[in-house]
């Protein structure tokens, strides 16, 4: 049954079938040929896998992105940013990365953050002279911030597969998010210098107030969020309800540029994507459902302690091996049939589940970055009207610096740890 399931994936994928759907026939496939499951077992366990209420934490924050985009939030967050880094060497794609760094705080999806960011600071920086390959790639990996930096729909994932608080990831989030802003900054620094990228218009005090004043109602949103959870007034998933009303009280009644006219366009947008995710959610699950049931997970965990005793090389192969899942698989999916394999080994070595969820996350941004199914890098070509192979070769130098970031925040557990313990 296993050995059919594997085959059954791999030749979906050869065949160019979407990972939500592969996931989910090759399932199908698998449990026809065993026999020991009814068919029927696998609505159940789609649903089974989606009925969780942590995941209504996932609609609510995408909605929450979509009314902050539109509600004219980006354009003030790239204002700010611009402000306080455009004028250094590559201007422009520094504030890609600040920016996305305010914008990860808001909107819990690497995609959704290249879009918002991109489609505004792509065009930008190719009419200030920039290679439009390098323009997409900075943004490309800008947006992989958005699933480090709270809230998180893929540490909402993992909280609710490994069961650890999701509280308590959200808050570990914080500074590798940071680190990896700057670990990106000085990589366009030290790039826009090789190839004489400019910076920006030098301003003054005066034009940082008032771009910081402008953009104060989109600095309180992440502050409201992630206050009101870390100080018990409400949990991650009330948060996401809570964010979604701040953002179009600030859309529709403060900024004015929701109207009533684009509102359906963005309950549209919005469901659009969830539908995506809850589908690679349910599909997911019954993957993984079969492989737990298959005793995969005991297997895996066997070979691991067989090869090695040592948490500091398991380290070392769980990122070398999620950095080679995320080329082909989305995160969503990754995590929900990974999590359940690979968080009780590391707990019976030692290692931290929230320092581990953090791990996983890094990397599989990292994938959002890469070949073949790397989404940020669909999403960043499509907004510069440049191919897929002529980005992917932009972004390997960024590749080289995150797989470094990784490296450190894997090795220094306090970078993901030490907020989190302030808390308890």
């Amino acid at each position: 049954m296993l050995l059919v399931l594997v085959i059954a994936l791999i030749l979906l994928f050869i065949v160019g079938v979407p990972i939500a759907f592969a996931l989910g026939i090759s399932s199908t496939i698998a449990v026809w040929y065993g026999g020991t499951m009814p068919l029927e077992s696998i609505i159940t366990r789609m649903f089974s896998s989606l009925d969780l209420f942590p995941l209504m934490a996932i609609p609510f924050f995408i909605l929450a992105g979509s009314l902050m985009e539109t509600g004219g939030i980006s354009r003030r967050l790239i204002n700010l940013a611009s402000a306080m880094v455009g004028e250094m060497k590559g201007g422009l794609a520094a504030v890609a990365v600040v920016t996305s760094m305010f914008f990860a705080a808001i909107s819990g999806s690497s995609p959704a953050t290249v879009a918002a960011i991109g489609s505004i600071l792509i065009p930008a920086m190719v009419a200030r002279g920039y290679n439009r390959d390098f323009a997409a790639s900075v943004q490309a990996v800008s947006g992989g911030i958005g699933v480090i930096i709270p809230p998180s729909i893929p540490l909402i994932l993992y909280g609710v597969v490994a069961q650890v608080s999701i509280g308590s990831l959200f808050i570990a989030g914080i500074l590798p998010g940071i680190l990896m802003g700057i670990f990106l900054l000085v990589t366009v620094y030290i790039i826009s210098k090789i190839k004489g990228y400019s910076g920006g218009v030098k301003t003054n005090w005066r034009e940082k107030l008032l771009a910081l004043r402008d953009a104060t109602l989109a600095l309180l949103m992440p502050v409201i969020i992630l206050g009101g959870i870390y100080g018990g007034i409400f949990t991650p998933t009330e948060a996401a309800g809570v964010a979604v009303v701040y953002a179009f009280i600030i859309g529709f009644f403060v900024y004015k540029e929701i109207t009533l006219k684009n509102l359906m366009g963005i309950f549209i947008r919005s469901s659009i994507t969830t539908s995506i995710i809850m589908i690679i959610i349910a599909n997911a699950g019954v993957f993984a459902y079969i492989l737990t049931r298959q005793r995969v997970p005991q297997m895996v965990a066997q070979h691991f302690t067989d090869f090695t005793e040592s948490a500091i090389v398991f380290l070392l192969l769980v990122n070398i091996f999620l950095l080679l899942v995320g080329m082909i698989f989305e995160t969503s999916a990754a995590i929900i049939i990974l999590a359940p394999i690979l968080v009780p080994i590391a707990m019976a070595m030692g290692i931290d589940p929230v320092h581990f969820g953090i791990i996983m996350t890094v990397n599989l941004a990292v994938g959002m970055v890469t070949p073949p199914v790397g989404v940020n890098l669909f999403v960043a070509a499509q907004i510069a009207n440049t191919s897929l192979e002529r980005i992917a070769w932009a972004v390997l130098p960024f590749l080289f610096v995150l797989i470094i970031n990784i490296l450190v925040i894997t090795y220094v557990p306090a970078i993901s740890t030490y907020l989190p313990s302030l808390q308890n």
